[in-house]
Parts: structure tokens; sequence; C-alpha cells
């Protein structure tokens, strides 16, 4: 087939991505060669075809990985983008699931592919999650009892190794996007992992929404605009953060800390656990506020378990070392 800059005209009605989210210089989409990438790869190749690159990360995890990459050099090649393709190796250490373990190789991947994967490097890569995706997050958060910051779900926009990621399309109805690629006729590859019920997203994307949505119109923008207003208060939380860092420094020196109200110890203790690259589970936190109130010796230690690592006192103030560093 004869490669072709233009794919077909993208109806008026298209949710196209906001320019405002996409930077002046050269980008990327994170291309898996699902309906939602495809549908975003189309709409950037007929807004900015001389700026569009794209990203195909082949995780090794499923039979179909092979079609999925296969689907995304033939359709690069028909639309003349520039395409990167990485093999990572995405197997799930003990205690870890497969989405998380295919996350976590992902990122670097896609950053690293941004900034040495083509001919000038690139400072942005686009993700196609959508509004449906961002309510399952938002429920799947609540069923596992997550705080604001799991509630506030996927942000439009983050740093990551260097690289902005965002995603211009949570807004976005999905089931639009699809409908969109059907009536043009733009292929794209199922995943065939999307039907199991193993997956506690699928059972909240198959089985809770379609009841939530019939029992409560609407209820998916609902969701949507929760995560919104997670994400307002939690950068109230973390601007609130940032202040009283000023007063217990950075790491936090304990015979300051002591001095705030446990809510803004615990707020200020779960920014800085992030910045180190971890979180608290609400135990743990709650352990190491109890250690933290009764720190008051130069003898008494400090000593907690904290994700990959390990809190301890050193000195007058908290550390954070992970395990083997």
């Amino acid at each position: 087939m004869a490669a072709t800059r233009t794919p077909k005209p993208l109806p008026d009605d298209f949710p196209w991505p906001a320019l405002g989210d996409v930077p002046t210089g050269p980008f990327a989409v994170a291309f898996s060669a699902g309906a939602d990438s495809t549908a975003l790869l189309h709409a950037c190749v007929t807004l900015w075809p001389d700026r569009i690159h794209a990203i195909h990360i082949n995780h090794g995890l499923q039979a179909a990985a092979a079609d999925f990459e296969w689907h995304a050099r033939h359709l690069c090649a028909r639309w003349s983008v520039p395409l990167t393709v990485c093999r990572v190796q995405a197997q799930p250490q003990r205690g870890q699931s497969p989405e998380d373990a295919a996350r976590s190789a992902r990122y670097p991947a896609l950053a690293q592919a941004a900034q040495s994967g083509f001919d000038t490097p690139l400072s942005c890569v686009l993700l196609a999650q959508h509004a449906h995706d961002q309510a399952e997050s938002v429920l799947l958060a609540w069923s596992r009892g997550a705080g604001l910051s799991g509630l506030a779900a996927m942000p439009g926009q983050v740093q990551r190794h260097g690289v902005s990621f965002v995603r211009p399309w949570l807004q976005a109805s999905g089931v639009d996007l699809r409908q969109t690629l059907r009536r043009l006729g733009t292929p794209w590859v199922e995943d065939p992992t999307n039907a199991s019920s193993a997956y506690t997203r699928n059972r909240i994307r198959h089985q809770v929404l379609p009841v939530l949505e019939q029992a409560l119109p609407g209820s998916r923008q609902t969701l949507v605009r929760t995560a919104r207003h997670a994400a307002q208060a939690m950068q109230l939380l973390a601007d609130l953060a940032q202040q009283d860092a000023q007063q217990v420094g950075w790491p936090p020196r304990i015979a300051d800390l002591r001095q705030l109200p446990q809510r803004r110890q615990a707020n200020l203790l779960r920014h800085w656990l992030a910045e180190q690259g971890t979180q608290a589970q609400t135990s743990q936190l709650d352990e190491l506020l109890r250690q933290v109130a009764a720190c008051q010796t130069r003898a008494h230690r400090i000593e907690l378990r904290v994700g990959s690592g390990q809190v301890r006192r050193q000195g007058d103030n908290l550390a954070w070392l992970q395990w083997g560093v």
C-alpha cells in the first residue's frame, strides 16, 4: 500500500487534543496500536504532521505483542510517522501486579526513547487515556481505600524522567473515539486481556461502571469531576507541605516536626516520602507518626519499613533509605 502522509479526515465533532497541551517543538504519541492511541495518533497526524513521532513499547507479556508491534510499524509507515520501538522486560516481581510491572517498565522506556530515539530529542509524550479510563481509575482507587492522591487518579500532565507526559483526552469519551475510528475504517488491534475478568480494572469496566451508569446516568463524568476536585485539593496540600517544610526542614527535623498538628505532620511526611519515590500505607504512616511523637530523647531510635525502603532517624532528622542502597 502506498504511503500517505494524511489519514482520512476526522469529523468536526471529534474531540481534538487541545493545542495548549502540546509544546511547540516535536513530540511523540505513546502508540500501543490499540484504539485509543490510534485515535490520538490519527488526530496528531492531521493537526501537526511535521511534528508528530510515535513510540511503541513491546512489553513481551502476551502472544499478541507481535501483532501490536506489526500494526504500529505498518500504520506509522503508511502515515509517514517516525517510529521508535522499545522492547522491555516487564515480568512482575513478587507481590507486584502485571499492570504495575508494565507501568514501571513503560515510563522509563518512553522517556529514554523520547530523549534519544529520534534525530531530535523530544520533550513531550502524549498519552491516550480518556474519561472512561479516568473514571475506572477513581473507582479502582476507592476500592483500595486510597486517599486524595488516589482519587485524583491520572494527572493531565506530569514530569517523569526528564520528559513531560500529557493526557489531552481526560474529558473525552472512549466510546466516541472508537465509534469515529469505525466510521472511518481506521484499524486497530484489540488487546485480548481487556476482556479478562482476572483484572480488577476490567471488572470495574465491564461489571461495575455499566450498572452505575444505568442507576446514575452521567456517573462517568461525575467520577472524572471528582478526580479534578481531588487533584485541586492535592495541590493545596502540596502547597501547605512546602510551607511547613520551611519550618521543619527537608528532610524533616524531628523536633520541629513534632511542633506541627498531627494532621499536618502526616501531610508533610506523605509529600516528603513521595519526593523520595515511595509512599506509606495508612498503617505505616500511623506507626511513623506514633514513633515521631515518642521520639523525645537523643537515644530514641526510629526504624520503620516504608515502601521499598526504611525510614530511620539520622541525628536530628528523618531519612529514607532504599533497600540495597
